[in-house]
């Protein structure tokens, strides 16, 4: 079976910098709705698209097309006094950015009364190299293109 619109894929993979510093690495297969569902990233399905299980690829993403630029106006200064005892280096809350939408921000430093927060992705900024290999390719159900996610094993549970 070919990988298009309403398949759910499962791959295996493998993220590194450009100097091959390994960023993630799959321990179990990941599994996603293919179709324009926002499951992977969008150069991801393009070169997936019309492959097979088996099919293997590297590629090199640049940061706007991976996880994004890093946008300055998403790190935050707040007081520590706006948090909860046992704030930590490394946790996360959500927040909104100047948008209204919702952020997932990281504390990335506490410096004597103040917080500092980020609310880019990690890996924002960062151009990566993605290891690539297909190990199933199926039709989806109703149920998960309707809920535009696959489910099950790998997948989303409900």
């Amino acid at each position: 079976m070919k990988i298009e619109k309403d398949t759910a894929v499962t791959l295996r993979f493998k993220v590194t910098d450009l100097l091959g510093k390994v960023v993630e690495e799959s321990n179990e297969p990941m599994v996603y709705l293919h179709g324009g569902y926002g499951n992977t990233l969008p150069k991801i399905e393009e070169a997936l698209d019309g492959k097979t299980k088996g099919y293997q690829t590297t590629l090199e993403l640049q940061a706007q097309d991976a996880f994004g630029v890093r946008d300055e106006n998403l790190v935050r200064t707040i007081p520590k006094s706006q948090f909860p005892p046992g704030v930590k280096v490394g946790g996360q809350l959500e927040g909104r950015g100047e948008d209204g939408h919702t952020v997932a921000f990281t504390v990335i430093k506490i410096k004597g009364d103040t917080v500092i927060l980020d609310g880019n992705h990690p890996l924002a900024g960062k151009a990566l190299r993605f290891k690539l290999t297909v190990t199933d390719v199926r039709a989806a159900s109703e149920e998960e293109i309707a809920h535009r996610h696959v489910h099950g094993e790998h997948g989303h549970h409900h």
